[in-house]
């Protein structure tokens, strides 16, 4: 259990000579966490502001074009600048280079294109003409009749005889030159009187006219025979284009990757610069650090700008502060699950930061839900490779692969507990017990794990309005102390009730019942006691009193809900184990000797188990984990910790 990285308010001012000097040693330590103080500017610097406006956008443009240039020659952005090297360039200086490689690239890339485009067209025309090729019929003798409307081309052969039936009454012929299962080769031909109404009819049918330039006359197979050689050479002249590019990749592969670390830094020096406030000789500066990185901080600004002055802040958890970065550095499987947790909402500055307890209660209750030796085994492996990278299809999952792993351990753990690997239940022995025998008690600790979980929410609830000083959530909400005693008073109600020999009374657990739901109904007067704030109640007596009511009725429902949620986990247990006998059932009606279709079965539908009922597991869990557990104390809503940096670094 961790808290978010403690941080530091810092605030510098630092003399105009001094700005390139100091903006460098921010970026370069990669620490402080940028806030806007441009609205802090006099009226006297906005000139200055608004001339780093336009130098971060014209880098930014820069950026675009050898960007674009890279791409056409297929360049790698390469490794970033060392810090120690990044410094801003002047745009005027850059920009002449720049626009002498976009010609040299956009020459080279249109002859490309163009050489592309013209063998394309060759390979279309051989493309049309095949399926004509033995037909002795010249091709020239079609274009341009003074009287007669001719077009041949292809055609489905399910469309001919729907064309024929719709050209009936139109003067026509049309004529099959060849045909085989699919296509077939037409000749339709009319007056030109009728030419219009042909061409719509032909449309209809789908019919794929033959169109070929002037030039070639001839036979179909003539006509190939002269596009042939027309092809070769085209293709000669697009591999002399690709080896000019493949030169020009060559020859400005390094140069394009230092324009474009150089450009970029310049433009990320500019746009941080944008956010200075600017004074008459000075600018200020307003951000956050980690309190561990402010010594270091400290002591590189003074040596970039002696003249400088620093202020530091640190931040108490104490009062809530929505303004304060969050960092939160989870190493290892802890970051794959911190995952889990911003993919929910990032914890703010005051809140427990539940990294490390989702670790622990995810694998559990999935494991819990789908206990089996073989199967969490198969995840493992799964989930191993998935993590490695190695698939290419698989990489943009591989945040989720030792999420997999865990998952998978756990399961084949409970899967020796239940004594069940690949769906039988009579290999291994249970070292705990066999769902499928003792529903009620699988169930009954199911729920029992829930009340716990519920009880550690209510705890870290507490915690988080301690430290933030929030003693009305603290002591009156329902998710504080008084819900606390009421949702144990009612689990001491409901023991007394059903367990035969309960050994407390029922009144003991009346009173606190009694006195914290009173607490819960008047939270909200309750705190602004408390606070020194009046009214207490806002609004009228009456309806004040009525929403009161219904605060109670409302928690005294999540209270139920959310701990018979957990019956889930027991239940999907039972239903684990149903399912795989399901398959063995199956497979026994497809081969009751037990053959080779018996196995296949077997086999399919312990994929599909592992595929299906494991998805569905996991997105059960992250309900369980979401809208059970974290509704107890996690509110988040806090600010992600971007620091400026010269580089990019992994994510969050």
């Amino acid at each position: 259990m961790f808290y978010p990285q403690s941080m530091t308010e810092t605030e510098l001012i630092v003399p105009e000579k001094d700005l390139l000097a100091v903006t460098r040693v921010l970026a370069g330590q990669g620490v402080f966490h940028q806030t806007d103080a441009s609205y802090l500017s006099s009226e006297m610097a906005i000139a200055s502001v608004d001339s780093w406006q336009g130098k971060a956008t014209a880098y930014a443009a820069l950026e675009r074009r050898v960007l674009a240039a890279m791409q056409a020659l297929d360049v790698e952005e390469g490794p970033p600048l060392a810090a120690e090297r990044a410094s801003m360039i002047e745009v005027e200086v850059v920009r002449p280079l720049v626009e002498q490689i976009e010609q040299e690239v956009q020459k080279a890339s249109e002859q490309l294109a163009s050489e592309q485009k013209q063998l394309e067209q060759l390979q279309s025309y051989v493309h049309q003409l095949e399926p004509l090729a033995g037909i002795a019929l010249d091709v020239g003798a079609l274009r341009q009749p003074r009287y007669l409307f001719s077009m041949l081309g292809l055609i489905p052969v399910a469309n001919v005889e729907r064309l024929q039936m719709s050209l009936a009454r139109i003067p026509s012929v049309l004529l099959t030159l060849r045909q085989d299962s699919r296509k077939a080769v037409v000749w339709l031909v009319g007056t030109q009187r009728n030419a219009d109404i042909l061409k719509r009819g032909a449309r209809s049918a789908y019919l794929n006219p033959l169109n070929l330039p002037d030039a070639y006359q001839g036979t179909p197979s003539e006509i190939i025979e002269s596009l042939q050689t027309g092809i070769e050479r085209a293709q000669q002249h697009v591999a002399e284009q690709k080896a000019t590019m493949t030169g020009l990749h060559e020859a400005r592969k390094e140069q394009l990757q230092m324009l474009l670390w150089r450009v970029r830094v310049s433009r990320m020096l500019a746009d941080v610069i944008t956010r200075f406030g600017r004074l008459r000789y000075t600018c200020l500066i307003v951000g956050w650090v980690p309190s561990s990185g402010v010594a270091d901080l400290t002591q590189q600004l003074t040596q970039a700008s002696p003249g400088i002055l620093i202020e530091t802040t640190p931040s108490k958890r104490g009062g809530i502060k929505q303004n304060v970065p969050v960092a939160l550095h989870n190493p290892g499987i802890l970051h794959a699950f911190q995952l889990l947790v911003t993919t929910y909402a990032r914890p703010r500055y005051e809140e427990v930061d539940p990294t490390l307890l989702i670790m622990l209660t995810f694998p559990l209750l999935f494991g819990a839900m789908f206990g089996d030796v073989g199967h969490g085994l198969v995840l493992v492996l799964l989930g191993g490779l998935v993590a490695s990278r190695k698939v290419r299809a698989l990489r943009g999952l591989a945040s989720l692969g030792m999420i997999i792993v865990a998952c998978g351990l756990v399961a084949t753990l409970f899967g020796f507990l239940y004594g069940s690997i690949f769906g039988l239940e009579n290999v291994l022995p249970a070292l705990w017990l066999r769902p499928m025998d003792n529903i009620m008690q699988i169930l009954m600790v199911a729920i029992g794990a829930g009340v716990v979980l519920l009880s550690l929410g209510f705890l870290l609830g507490m915690l988080n309005a301690w430290r933030a000083r929030d003693w009305g959530r603290l002591l009156f909400d329902h998710n504080g102390f008084a819900g606390f005693v009421l949702y144990w008073s009612l689990i001491g109600l409901a023991a007394g009730a059903f367990v035969v020999g309960f050994p407390v009374r029922p009144l003991v657990f009346v009173v606190p019942a009694v006195v914290a739901s009173l607490a819960v109904m008047f939270s909200e007067a309750l705190t602004h006691l408390i606070a020194g704030h009046r009214p207490l109640v806002e609004g009228g007596l009456g309806t004040y009193a009525i929403g009161t009511i219904f605060e109670l009725f409302e928690t005294l429902i999540s209270f139920l809900s959310n701990s018979l949620s957990y019956v889930r986990v027991g239940a999907f247990a039972v239903a684990h184990g149903g399912l795989s006998a399901v398959v063995f059932i199956l497979a026994q009606m497809v081969s009751p000797t037990r053959g080779i279709g018996y196995w296949i079965v077997v086999a399919l539908g312990n994929l599909f188990i592992i595929g299906f009922e494991g998805l569905i597991v996991g997105i059960q869990t992250m309900r369980l984990e979401y809208y059970e557990f974290f509704s107890k104390f996690f509110a988040g809503g806090g600010m992600r910790y971007q620091p400026i940096r010269l580089s990019p670094t992994a994510k969050e």
